[in-house]
């Protein structure tokens, strides 16, 4: 099968329409005013699912589907480029500590999202 440019980038913005979406409803349904707690979420959310989906299932997808999915859905949906501007926007509101949590948080919750996901993969 041909994996030409045009099929590819229709699958990366067919997922990424998705996981954006996503990502606006959590953060619209999830209170941010003390922290950025809807960043954090989809961000753990986000790193748990996609290692346990490449570890479970990546052999047994398409090419295609793998666009759709991990460039696509999850690459909208998690949102690494909001955790560093939030982290930066608390240190010049001179809320460092908050700043750090959210540092430490957003990856070590990553990290540890991830080996939760490979650990589910190994029990598929």
């Amino acid at each position: 099968m041909n994996w030409d440019m045009p099929t590819v980038i229709a699958c990366v913005a067919a997922g990424g329409a998705i996981g954006a979406v996503l990502r606006y409803l959590v953060g619209h349904y999830v209170c941010t005013s003390e922290f950025p707690w809807g960043t954090f979420l989809v961000n753990i959310v986000g790193c748990t699912l996609l290692t346990f989906v490449a570890f479970s299932f990546s052999g047994y997808m398409s090419k295609n589907t793998v666009f759709f999915l991990f460039t696509g859905v999850f690459g909208a949906f998690t949102t690494m480029s909001t955790f560093t501007s939030e982290t930066v926007y608390l240190f010049y509101e001179n809320e460092m500590l908050r700043a750090a949590w959210n540092v430490v948080l957003n990856g070590g919750g990553c990290l540890l999202g991830a080996f939760a996901g490979r650990f589910l993969a190994l029990l598929v």
